[in-house]
């Protein structure tokens, strides 16, 4: 079995890859036993990799531990593009690190056993959630008139916000025209 992030091959024995599809429903049955569930959505896939790495090849679990660690711009943890046939398989192409990477010591062997999970990034459900028109949200209203509060000052005509101020706020905005050179 083959597993390269960007390139870099994932050296161990034993390699077992687990793809995950989580599908998420809720219960619309409230007290009843109706099996009624509401559809909420794919959840990235992920991949489970289980290997064995010897201890004299303490150099693969470095190299498996510095992906784990690579972040990209911005402290974002990096996005890695996949090969492999379980991947290929789920129609994952990128994945990123999650859930952490654990090495147990196998004593008999002298050897770890070693477990990571890869989410899938930029997934297809994804890709089309985000093609999908959002939904657009109209002036709500409700009957009747709305309450404005009452100036006792000047008005914001020079501003351009349409908002009328109190007679306080109307100082501090000339005082805050000057010294900001407006005046």
């Amino acid at each position: 079995m083959t597993l390269l992030l960007d390139g870099e091959q994932i050296r161990g024995r034993e390699m077992k890859v687990t793809g995950d599809l989580r599908i998420e429903s809720g219960d619309m049955s409230g007290q009843t036993s109706n099996s009624d569930t509401s559809h909420k959505g794919f959840k990235p896939k992920t991949l489970t990799v289980t290997l064995m790495i010897r201890f004299v090849d303490a150099n693969d679990l470095r190299t498996i531990m510095r992906l784990a660690e690579a972040t990209g711009t911005g402290g974002q943890r990096k996005v890695y593009r996949i090969v492999n046939d379980t991947a290929t398989a789920f129609g994952m192409r990128q994945v990123e690190f999650s859930e952490g990477v654990s090495a147990r010591e196998e004593d008999t062997r002298r050897a770890w056993r070693v477990q990571f999970t890869l989410a899938e990034k930029l997934s297809n459900s994804e890709r089309v959630e985000k093609r999908r028109a959002g939904n657009v949200v109209s002036t709500q209203s409700a009957p009747g008139q709305g309450v404005s509060g009452t100036t006792t000052g000047g008005s914001a005509a020079g501003s351009g916000v349409g908002q009328e101020l109190t007679g306080f706020e109307a100082t501090l905005k000339k005082l805050d025209d000057y010294l900001g050179g407006k005046a």
